[in-house]
């Protein structure tokens, strides 16, 4: 079994450690993430025109992860596997504006109780922040957050510990890091080591900027004039119609001071004495959202289960375990964190299925491909939302109080829902979903009870997904299809609640 495998792998690795090594302090952890930024929006990965240069240093001193993966190709279900290390369609996240279920066992909680100090600063985007949401921050497990329901942008409202919303003038990204940096200097006073989850409301539209980060890319909108998208108006939160230059501009000058802030935080570790024992991570949540699709190297988008959907930056900092740089394309995923966090800090896994491993014997470059297969999958969400089912959470809980600039249905602040779902018909086996086991992936395109679309790809000799070769290995697709069936039915046991303790 795989999870012997990682098992054995590190009581190994620990008997071989030196005891300096074995019997060092607990590492600090901070967990970032950007909001729609895809895999390509990075100097590190060749991006014509976006400056990222502390991302790019955090990939030539860290390792950098060259196949980690969003579970999700939006933002609430990837959130709900980045906190919970299970597929987000287990708890009923399946789009964004779903909420997890207050049963959910998050990092936090487990962190909390292995003596972590923890904070949640940013985009939450998982249920309501306030206080008596059973699924803010506090009740997953965080000791303080200033965090959104939803996403932001410059001078954002955020609430603080379930608070009323505050306006906090200033760049957004800057913000948060501020925050977290003092978090740090009060932790350190406790004696205790700290857990920070840091999601960024950059670069999710409508975009704005810093005049000088602006001015970085004053070329774009001569560059790209013919090309019109539609995204979020700042004046009046509605859509708009504008050039794809303008648009970008606006995009990298919000990617570039996400960066700058990253960088502020790693000079604190570091004039801190923290650097060595913290293990800082980044990733995004899915991939570069359509009106600002560039250059990638990859097929699809945000909200498509190609690779440019689902493949995301993925950097981590940790001197004291990963003092040389590295490259990896092991095959990791945001469903990854929660057990790997077990595992370094010694704490057991939670009693139900979890569709992450461990990746400590990827940290130390003992293992270079993933042991087990990776799953994605689209529910389908339109007869779950013209059902009669009973809501899992009082929709009183469910509403959001955090302003943003976009307005869905006239309102500027966003409410949640999630279901109970106590029978499984055929139906719910419908929408598209992905199985990528070793090199090969397979796609089920299936909206409906029709035949499915098949797509086969080699992702080793065909990364950017151009040819489908299912006719020539009709036999490996059946056994993939196969397999992916059996995922599916473990993922909706779970949906029914069969998980949760009674």
């Amino acid at each position: 079994m795989p999870s012997r495998f990682y098992a054995l792998a590190l009581g190994t690795l620990l008997l071989t450690l030196p005891s300096t090594l074995r019997s060092a302090d607990p590492p600090n952890i901070i967990l970032m993430m950007g909001d729609d930024h895809g895999w390509e929006e990075t100097g590190y990965n060749g991006h014509p025109h976006v400056k990222t240069p502390v991302l790019d240093d955090m990939a030539a001193t860290g390792l950098k992860m060259n196949r980690f993966y969003a579970a999700h190709s939006s933002c609430s279900p990837t959130r709900a596997s980045f906190l919970t290390g299970r597929h987000p369609n287990r708890m009923g996240t399946f789009a964004p504006g779903w909420s997890f279920r207050p049963e959910e066992i998050t990092i936090a909680h487990l962190l909390n109780q292995a003596g972590y100090h923890c904070s949640h600063f940013g985009k939450w985007h998982v249920g309501a922040v306030k206080a008596n949401s059973p699924t803010n921050p506090g009740a997953m497990g965080f000791h303080e957050w200033l965090s959104h329901d939803n996403f932001f942008e410059l001078n954002p409202s955020l609430s603080r510990n379930g608070g009323p919303p505050e306006v906090f003038k200033g760049e957004s990204s800057a913000i948060l890091i501020n925050e977290a940096i003092q978090s740090i200097e009060r932790g350190r006073k406790s004696g205790k080591p700290f857990f920070q989850i840091i999601w960024f409301g950059s670069p999710h539209e409508p975009y704005s900027g810093l005049p000088d980060d602006l001015a970085l890319y004053d070329h774009l909108p001569a560059k790209y004039t013919d090309k019109k998208v539609r995204l979020t108006s700042n004046e009046t939160g509605g859509q708009v119609t504008r050039p794809q230059g303008d648009v970008l501009r606006e995009r990298y000058a919000e990617i570039t001071a996400m960066d700058r802030a990253i960088g502020q935080l790693r000079k604190h570790l570091a004039s801190s004495g923290l650097r060595d024992n913290t293990l800082l991570f980044y990733c995004g949540d899915n991939g570069t959202s359509p009106d600002a699709s560039l250059a990638s190297p990859h097929r699809g988008k945000k909200g498509d289960f190609y690779e440019g959907g689902t493949l995301v930056p993925g950097l981590i900092e940790w001197p004291a375990r990963i003092p040389k740089p590295r490259s990896t394309d092991f095959r990791a995923t945001t469903s990854d964190l929660l057990p790997t966090l077990c595992a370094l800090t010694q704490k057991p896994l939670p009693n139900r299925h979890l569709d992450g491993i461990d990746l400590a014997p990827m940290l130390d470059n003992s293992a270079h491909t993933r042991p087990t297969a990776l799953h994605f999958w689209e529910f389908n969400v339109s007869a779950e939302k013209g059902s009669t089912r009973e809501p899992y959470i009082d929709p009183k809980l469910q509403e959001g109080t955090t302003p943003l600039t976009k307005k869905s249905g006239g309102k500027a602040t966003r409410d949640f829902t999630n279901f109970r779902h106590p029978v499984i018909t055929d139906s719910d086996y419908l929408g598209t979903r992905t199985i990528i086991d070793g090199h090969h992936k397979l796609l089920i395109h299936q909206s409906k009870k029709a035949v499915p679309s098949l797509e086969l790809f080699d992702l080793q000799t065909d990364p950017a997904e151009t040819t489908n070769i299912i006719d020539k290995q009709p036999d490996l697709a059946k056994k993939l299809q196969s397999n992916l069936r059996q995922w599916q039915d473990s993922v909706l046991n779970s949906l029914t609640g069969a998980d949760y303790p009674n």
